[in-house]
């Protein structure tokens, strides 16, 4: 038999399978084939979009595509497959056996602010709204059963043996695996909007043997990036085997094993819950400062704070409060705030969610104040992720919607997101990465103009722009800042070999400046500098740390 895994990408609370993510679905999958005897291959949907792929796996017995998203996102590294993708996918390989899987078998949406739609009509065999390595599983067992939940046993059993389908990955070696903590969530009760819990219900922990095992295994195929993101709140790992408890051996253990296995890679984060972390402050305390001592410089714990207003979380059963926000943010910042290479090790991200209940123009008016606390404070925040609800079916904002009519008010979150972005995205951006940070090893991702954009891997990474056409990680100096981007220069940065582009990026040197600095060097020290620039602008290119 042999096998083709389409990646069409997932997106859910707490699991990102989209480039430069691989997602643990996919690598699962693979490990199933190879336990099985399966001879598979692997293709991106990007890639199928590329090479006009679409009718070229009817020589294939098994077609397995993994697709989904249920929240809202932006993406760079890739296009998550939409819904005339997969029809189309299906319609024109009639051979093989088509199993679909993945979030998409709830329903479908690619947009915030909107219902999410079940599939219908697809041409497939297998629905898979269980998890596809469970049924897999089952197939080649002869009891195909597409509800089937899988448990850590099988989980372990298979993962290590699928960390060979990074190779396969298009943007290998420049990928990062997404790593497995755990399933479900570790409240009582849920958030209204929340996918996590109808996915995969109440938490369930994977071992830290097991865990190490598929990491050491992925390091020996070539990944140099992991994160522990498939985990709803890093801080609850292991709760469900200490009374709902936090584990801060249990972290320390994870950590400290992660970093011998992988001495080199980047080991980064994703969601933590600011409540539960204040409720077990002591136990908080402890994990955040293992995790400053194992991680990688510009990680980041994704907050779902979701709303400031205490109507709306009360509610959608949030479960917390703004003040506790403020108290996370500011441990969090406490601990993480300390600098390697120029960038913090760790900060805080906020999300802010809008269309959900109880939601009037006061909420956007207090998530605006609350933000301009956090900034008036003094304290860092990576990352202030704003979107639009999506609804899903089995949730209770579903349920609610469906007996009352669902409007956005576009024209009021339009005007409030651009006020976050430029009164407190932009300070921020200019305080957590200022003039001088030198970012290593920026990924080019794609070209516009004279430009190059690219990104750090890692967890929700900067984009930086800077000039020049540049195909292999190179490391930058930041001369600037955008809003939500970051403006920089090759580094190292000479004066006496800097191009023109490079140049009129440093404010204070425009077109002309640039060009009597090109006609008037090579110069000797300093001294020539300042008596072509002053003595502003030459101390202002010391202290950005140029040399001659």
């Amino acid at each position: 038999m042999k096998a083709v895994i389409i990646d069409g990408y997932v997106d859910e609370p707490a699991l990102l399978g989209v480039p430069p993510y691989i997602s643990p679905y996919v690598r699962y999958s693979a490990g199933v084939f190879k336990k099985w005897g399966v001879d598979y291959d692997y293709f991106t949907i990007d890639t199928i979009r590329g090479e006009n792929l679409w009718e070229s796996f009817n020589n294939y017995d098994l077609l397995l595509l993994i697709c989904g998203l249920t929240v809202p996102g932006h993406y760079v590294g890739g296009t998550p497959i939409t819904p005339g993708e997969i029809a189309k996918i299906f319609r024109s390989n009639e051979k093989p056996l088509k199993i679909l899987a993945g979030p998409v078998t709830l329903a479908y949406t690619m947009r915030g602010g909107s219902f999410a739609e079940i599939l219908k009509n697809l041409e497939v065999d297998f629905l898979v709204r269980g998890d596809v390595e469970a049924f897999l599983e089952s197939f080649f067992k002869g009891e195909p059963n597409e509800n089937k939940r899988s448990d850590y046993n099988l989980i372990d059993e298979i993962a290590h043996l699928g960390a060979e389908i990074v190779k396969k990955h298009p943007k290998f070696p420049f990928i990062i695996c997404e790593m497995e903590l755990s399933k479900g969530c570790e409240r009582s009760s849920y958030c209204s909007f929340c996918t996590e819990p109808v996915l995969h219900g109440r938490l369930k922990s994977r071992s830290v043997k097991g865990v190490l095992r598929e990491m050491k295994e992925l390091y020996r195929e070539g990944c140099k990036a992991f994160r522990f993101g498939r985990t709803a709140n890093i801080f609850a790992y292991g709760s469900d085997w200490n009374h709902r408890k936090p584990c801060p051996s249990v972290l320390e253990e994870l950590f400290s094993e992660a970093r011998k296995i992988a001495p080199d890679a980047i080991i980064h984060n994703d969601n933590a819950n600011p409540s539960y972390m204040i409720e077990h402050r002591r136990e908080t305390v402890k994990i955040l400062e293992t995790i400053v001592r194992y991680n990688t410089e510009g990680d980041i714990l994704s907050f779902g704070v979701e709303s400031f207003d205490e109507e709306v979380l009360k509610r959608n059963n949030i479960g917390s409060s703004p003040e506790d926000v403020l108290e996370a943010v500011k441990m969090v910042n406490e601990i993480g705030g300390v600098r390697v290479n120029g960038v913090p090790k760790i900060l805080p991200g906020i999300n802010l969610l809008y269309g959900l209940i109880g939601e009037s123009p006061k909420t956007y008016r207090k998530n605006y104040e609350y933000l301009r606390k956090i900034l008036d404070k003094g304290y860092l925040v990576r990352r202030i992720n704003i979107r639009q609800v999506m609804i899903f079916p089995g949730t209770p904002l579903h349920r609610y919607y469906s007996m009352k009519r669902f409007k956005m008010n576009k024209s009021l979150f339009e005007k409030w997101k651009e006020k976050i972005r430029e009164e407190i995205d932009s300070p921020m951006l200019k305080r957590v990465f200022p003039v001088g940070t030198i970012l290593r090893r920026v990924i080019p991702e794609y070209k516009k103009g004279r430009m190059t954009f690219g990104r750090q891997l890692g967890t929700y990474p900067i984009l930086v722009g800077f000039p020049g056409n540049f195909e292999k990680p190179v490391d930058v100096l930041v001369v600037n800042h955008g809003r939500r981007s970051i403006t920089g220069i090759k580094y190292p940065a000479s004066i006496n070999s800097m191009t023109v582009e490079e140049l009129e990026m440093i404010p204070g040197i425009g077109e002309k400046l640039s060009r009597k600095i090109i006609l008037e060097r090579p110069f000797k020290d300093w001294k020539d500098v300042e008596k072509a620039l002053g003595p502003n602008l030459t101390n202002h290119l010391k202290d950005l740390g140029i040399t001659l």
